[in-house]
């Protein structure tokens, strides 16, 4: 009884200490927490789109009400020119910029935003569509694999930022770069790291991890602007590549030839990745191209391709131009861009399995998005941050806020925090329900 009394009756300066410990050990606990969950690697975004190359994260208990200001910002960092998302695992953000006339690999510290290292790799890539790299790098155990403008293919020490292979791959396989630049992001399997090039004989190229030596090349397609990735369908793992003119399935082995689909869009902007719907694949463009659900029926050790639904023309219902859509319980969720790369971008929702156009959000602008517990986290070209509950019914936003400048890079998310960037700045926001 003594003590209670002392504490309720003693001075507010007392009082006030054992707030601010309370407070404290809140606050070191809690970043502890944060701390153990980065390194154990189990809440990474390893590459491009996430841990499945789909844009979809696993993880909960995220805000489903818009906090007053808008999410918290938690570390706010200079960056550089370029197109390139994040990856992070274990604790450590990774990303290419171009700064001082060079195309860099920068690593970061996920809790703080403090710079770790930074691995020049090339020298300042230029475009008309856009300056800098494009490509997001792709973390997988102790290195890390980035894809320059002009189409270097390096491997990084994680932990030191050393180069520990580099080659140029366009120019040995005897390409040319493409329009505006080169876009794949690297894809490892099975110890090896693939990427297009749309050199002869070389849409795609994959090369050993370790050491860097070519293993296989497979392709007669110039390369596009989407990147590979390993599907589940026509019930093996194939690796799906949307080149500049077609829909390719490779063998992950050796890089042979299971199917081909033509699908030529002008300016060969195939730009989004590839997506299974169920036992099919989905691809979309822009360039008022469209979309088209491809089934695959096996014919001894090839497959034979045909079309599920598609819906072509300035009247499609989904023209995807640079945003790989989100598939969330069988529908698509996606920018739709009317006319030839024009102004007007509607949000739209279609049925998968079908092709009919749910809803449409007129008018909502161009952008692009990740998807995690039952919402959608957009970025915009105004730079604003826009979250919305995922539905079928209808578009219901949860609220958005101005937080970047203009930004085509899709949001990456790791236990709860939220990573975007633009040409100046990479940013981290807290999206976790209070």
């Amino acid at each position: 009884m003594n003590v209670q009394v002392d504490v309720f009756q003693g001075s507010t300066k007392g009082c006030h200490r054992r707030h601010v410990l309370l407070a404290c050990t809140f606050f070191v606990l809690s970043n502890s927490l944060c701390l153990a969950q980065l390194t154990n690697g189990k809440h990474d975004w390893p590459q491009f789109l996430g841990p499945q190359r789909n844009g979809i994260s696993q993880e909960t208990g995220l805000l489903d009400r818009w906090p007053a200001g808008g999410p918290k910002e938690v570390w706010r960092v200079s960056g550089g020119v370029g197109m390139s998302g994040l990856a992070i695992s274990r604790g450590r953000l990774v990303t290419l910029i171009q700064k001082d006339g060079e195309q860099q690999l920068v690593a970061l510290d996920a809790l703080t935003g403090k710079t770790v290292w930074e691995r020049p790799l090339a020298p300042e890539y230029q475009n008309g569509m856009g300056n800098g790299p494009r490509a997001t790098p792709a973390i997988s155990g102790d290195l890390i694999f980035s894809y320059t403008g002009e189409g270097i293919l390096t491997a990084v020490n994680f932990a030191s930022g050393k180069i520990v292979w580099t080659h140029n791959v366009v120019e040995e396989l005897g390409g040319q770069v493409a329009d505006y630049g080169m876009a794949s992001s690297p894809l490892v399997v099975d110890n090896r790291v693939h990427v297009t090039v749309g050199a002869p004989n070389a849409t795609v190229a994959a090369f050993d991890a370790t050491t860097g030596k070519l293993v296989w090349k497979s392709g007669e397609d110039p390369a596009g602007y989407s990147s590979p990735t390993l599907l589940n369908v026509g019930g093996r793992s194939q690796l799906v590549v949307y080149s500049g003119a077609s829909v390719l399935g490779l063998s992950p082995d050796n890089g042979t030839l299971l199917w081909r689909h033509p699908y030529e869009t002008n300016f060969d902007c195939n730009i989004v990745t590839p997506l299974a719907v169920k036992d099919q694949v989905f691809v979309s463009s822009g360039e008022n191209h469209g979309s088209v659900l491809l089934s695959l029926k096996s014919k001894g050790s090839k497959f034979e391709v045909g079309e599920v639904w598609k819906s072509q023309g300035p009247k499609s219902v989904l023209r995807n131009e640079w945003q790989t859509s989100i598939l969330q319980d069988g529908f698509l969720y996606g920018f739709d861009n009317v006319g030839a790369a024009g102004p007007v971008t509607h949000l739209t929702c279609v049925n998968a399995a079908t092709g009919e156009r749910v809803w449409q959000e007129l008018r909502f602008g161009k952008g692009n998005l990740i998807a995690a517990d039952g919402k959608l986290f957009m970025t915009t070209m105004n730079g604003e941050l826009v979250v919305a509950k995922i539905s079928s019914k209808g578009y219901e936003e949860i609220g958005r806020a101005e937080v970047l400048k203009q930004t085509r890079q899709a949001p990456a998310l790791s236990i709860g925090l939220l990573y975007l960037r633009d040409n100046d700045e990479i940013i981290c926001l807290d999206v976790r329900k209070p």
